[in-house]
């Protein structure tokens, strides 16, 4: 009997292997079912091919706490804000992404972060964090940044819950049902309580003659007291757990910033880097270590380059060893 080939298409998640939220998007999107678990072993059939469409070599990026000044304990915001500026200019971590620059130099410019204020929303979907980015430009919070290389990075406090859903909040309660007095997504809905960690996107604004604006989300993961987990907690520490899923998003928006637009519209032309299964940098990483239940042979504390400490990361996908790479102390 013949096999049906699995359709392209693109992810922008980081959602954990064999999750309810794995298997949601999968069904979703149309995915074969192997397409999230290709094994363990160095797989060059993943590897990932260029596209055509834009990459970004000089990335900036800022940080916006949702909640901050409410719901973010200042010490956390001070580490993440620190560990992540020192990941993305490591020079060994740096030497693996080169390969995806013709191993020309790349750089990435931190631009500071933001503390939003408000109470922790119980639920956050796609359609908020777009509406968000949207109204953080109109109010100018963006204004000075080059928008054609900055990554929106908002960063969801303990407790909030994440989904793709498109539609906002003010929908989407109207249609949640609520549990032990949260409100909760419906079971057929991909959230970071069954496994999803963070995806990036981009937000167009004003119009022809407008601008793109590219964002990531990420959820606080943590081990929640029920039991369960909200996102992909693998540290020891939640606010690790932050810097390496940002670490990923940052690493995927700079390789494929545009793949929103794929999805929206099925052109696969303005794609950066991808794998033939649609997969970016980042999502075979996690899918091999989900394989063998051990996340943490991804998601490490690394030594800097520099010697003034260690970072939380997950390591991202290497053409050059057909898997998963943590920092090198010479690009490929």
């Amino acid at each position: 009997m013949s096999q049906q080939r699995a359709r392209f298409v693109p992810l922008r998640v980081v959602i954990k292997k064999g999750s309810r939220a794995a298997e949601l998007y999968k069904k979703a999107e149309g995915l074969h079912p192997d397409a999230l678990a290709p094994g363990l072993a160095p797989s060059p059939e993943q590897d990932l091919k260029f596209r055509g469409g834009k990459t970004i070599q000089d990335l900036n990026f800022i940080n916006f706490y949702v909640a901050g000044q409410s719901a973010w304990d200042a010490t956390e915001i001070q580490k993440i804000d620190t560990a992540i500026s020192a990941a993305m200019s490591d020079t060994d971590l740096n030497n693996v992404m080169m390969q995806y620059f013709g191993n020309q130099p790349i750089t990435s410019t931190f631009a500071g972060s933001r503390q939003l204020a408000g109470d922790a929303p119980a639920v956050v979907s796609q359609g908020d964090i777009e509406a968000l980015v949207a109204r953080l430009n109109n109010n100018g919070m963006l204004a000075g940044l080059d928008l054609r290389s900055t990554l929106v990075n908002l960063l969801l406090p303990p407790g909030t819950i994440l989904t793709t859903d498109p539609s906002t909040s003010s929908e989407f309660v109207r249609t949640a049902r609520v549990r032990d007095n949260r409100v909760m997504p419906h079971d057929d809905e991909a959230s970071s309580l069954n496994g999803l960690g963070g995806y990036h996107g981009s937000v167009h604004v004003g119009g022809d003659a407008g601008a793109t604006i590219y964002y990531a989300v990420g959820v606080y993961s943590e081990a929640l007291p029920d039991g369960s987990q909200n996102g992909i907690p693998v540290f020891n520490k939640n606010w690790k757990n932050v810097v390496a899923t940002f670490y990923h998003e940052l690493n995927e928006a700079r390789t494929d910033p545009d793949v929103e637009d794929a999805i929206r519209t099925g052109d696969t032309s303005v794609l950066g880097w991808t794998s033939d299964t649609g997969e970016e940098c980042g999502d075979f990483p996690v899918d091999e270590a989900g394989q063998g239940g051990d996340l943490s042979l991804v998601f490490q504390e690394v030594p800097l380059t520099s010697g003034s400490g260690t970072v939380p990361v997950q390591f991202q996908y290497s053409n050059a060893v057909h898997g998963p790479e943590g920092p090198i102390e010479e690009p490929h």
